[in-house]
């Protein structure tokens, strides 16, 4: 009896999806992780995972990074670096009391976040924030003030809130949301709110809109869809659930090893792309996996070139630095 899996089509392709991987946000919080070791010598201490991914925690591992959960466990005077989701007010407070020397790899797509939050408390509003609980962004972004802060994650949490004045009420986004899905609870929270107020701009980063977006329009000519990144990756899981959402079978790997023979048993068109969290390398090593498997070609589709970059801050070649 042959248990062997059924191949993909003889004329098997990838679709790779246009843009991918890393964003200028992943690309700065790397580049201050490895100045940092370069400058001050292991070990430099990160709070939480620089970002989630786990071969890229593991490379900076390997050349002296320790990565924390709470700032209690850096020694007195060390260097610790914030990671890109962001922390929450007293974080930064603990860090000024203890003496340490941070570095700030907070993207600054999410460092905009907090700023409108302190515009909007400022102004008398309360604050609903759109995100997922637990997740580091958003526990940043709910620190940063000490009331008058709501998460939501659906349209049913909406329907539950209890504010103190729906009259001085505005919303802020995780940046790494699907965005039909937050376009859904923001309409929610307007006809709960009628008031509500929201940012100037959209608070979901042109990477995670991009990726999406490059998903919409690879998802539909596919048989299957693997993504590429960590399952603690919310813009990952975001391009597996479009895809889906396009009735189209969609799988995350967080590398190559992980794929699955039996997901190509006899398709012709598999979508590849990745997290914003998810380097260059770990796609490539998905695209040997697939030869290896039976896939013959691989074609990249059109899509936005992306030209974003965000400068270092000081003390690690950034502005005035050394």
């Amino acid at each position: 009896m042959n248990d062997r899996p059924e191949p993909p089509a003889a004329d098997a392709e990838v679709l790779l999806a246009k843009p991918r991987g890393f964003c200028a946000g992943v690309d700065r919080a790397i580049a201050i992780v490895e100045r940092a070791l370069e400058l001050h010598g292991a070990p430099i201490y990160v709070r939480h995972e620089i970002v989630h991914n786990r071969f890229v925690v593991e490379d900076l591992r390997a050349k002296g990074a320790v990565f924390v959960d709470e700032l209690s466990e850096v020694p007195a005077g060390a260097t610790v670096i914030f990671s890109a989701h962001g922390v929450a007010l007293d974080v930064r407070r603990e860090a000024e009391a203890r003496g340490l020397k941070v570095f700030d790899a907070t993207c600054p797509l999410v460092t905009k976040v907090h700023v409108e939050v302190a515009r909007m408390r400022d102004q008398g509003r309360e604050v609903v924030m759109i995100g997922h609980e637990g997740h580091p962004e958003a526990e940043g972004t709910m620190g940063q003030s000490e009331s008058g802060m709501y998460l939501v994650e659906n349209e049913g949490d909406v329907a539950k809130l209890a504010v103190r004045d729906p009259g001085r009420l505005a919303y802020v986004t995780q940046t790494t949301l699907s965005i039909d899905d937050c376009a859904r609870v923001i309409a929610a929270l307007r006809v709960r709110f009628p008031a509500i107020v929201g940012p100037k701009k959209d608070d979901i980063c042109y990477a995670t809109q991009n990726r999406q977006d490059a998903v919409k329009f690879m998802a539909p000519q596919c048989d299957v869809v693997i993504v590429v990144g960590s399952l603690a990756s919310s813009n990952s899981n975001r391009l597996r659930e479009v895809a889906r959402n396009l009735g189209r079978e969609a799988y995350l790997v967080d590398s190559a090893e992980e794929l699955r023979p039996e997901w190509l048993a006899g398709k012709r068109r598999v979508g590849l792309t990745a997290g914003a969290s998810a380097p260059e390398v770990l796609v490539h090593e998905v695209i040997l996996r697939l030869q290896a498997l039976g896939v013959r070609r691989v074609h990249e589709l059109e899509g936005i070139d992306e030209h974003v970059t965000f400068p270092l801050p000081r003390g690690v070649g950034g502005p005035h630095a050394g």
